[in-house]
């Protein structure tokens, strides 16, 4: 009986071992092809030019009944770059504040100012009751204060100008890799009726005195400000 169970076995084997190698190959090429699409992402990231204040070949968008002539080196998405009307406009710019050793990326998201509240505002109506007793340092001029953890704050701040009637607030998130670089957002209604979003590096906030002037220099060369 063994003698006839033996190769019946091995047979009934055979099928499950085909369909097993089969799956790895799969798994392999669609790494292999995962693999390529980010080399080539990367690739086009890296040859993508910088923005500049200089750039041409503008697009032509109309939000909130204003229309802005962009350079299309600004968009942060490729989808974007058309002609016409918009809600939403997602750009990338680079900040470089006097006595900065180098230029930082600043991520701007254009909206309608009803989508938008401004950070100045939320100072007082909603972080002020989020603070803990603790004050942070480390940036002159802003009172940094964190957050409290028990409310779902955990690793989060807020940094302001405690001088002005329309202060200079950012909310910042610490990285969650060990080696990354803490977050801020500020919102912001424009002269011109646009609310603008900015993203930027913790780093900035040394200079923030000279953010709002530099973002005038871009948001004002397109019509936004």
């Amino acid at each position: 009986m063994s003698s006839q169970s033996a190769p019946a076995h091995r047979h009934s084997g055979a099928p499950s071992l085909a369909y097993n190698l089969a799956g790895i190959a799969v798994l392999v090429l669609l790494l292999a092809v995962g693999a390529a699409y980010l080399v080539d992402e990367l690739g086009r990231t890296s040859r993508a030019p910088a923005p500049s204040l200089d750039d041409a070949d503008p697009i032509l968008q109309t939000i909130s009944g204003r229309e802005l002539s962009i350079p299309s080196t600004w968009f942060r998405y490729g989808e974007q770059i058309r002609n016409g009307f918009t809600n939403q406009i997602d750009l990338r710019i680079l900040y470089s504040p006097e006595g900065a050793e180098a230029a930082m990326p600043v991520d701007i998201t254009l909206l309608p100012r009803s989508r938008a509240r401004a950070s100045a505002a939320l100072l007082d109506r909603v972080y002020v009751h989020q603070f803990g007793e603790d004050t942070l340092g480390g940036v002159s001029g802003l009172v940094g204060k964190p957050m409290l953890a028990s409310n779902g704050y955990a690793g989060e701040s807020v940094w302001y100008d405690a001088l002005s009637p329309n202060p200079f607030v950012a909310k910042c998130v610490e990285p969650v890799a060990p080696e990354g670089v803490a977050q801020c957002v500020r919102t912001a209604y424009l002269p011109s009726g646009i609310a603008a979003v900015y993203t930027f590096s913790a780093t900035a906030l040394q200079s923030w005195r000279q953010f709002d002037t530099e973002m005038e220099r871009w948001l004002g060369h397109i019509g936004a400000w």
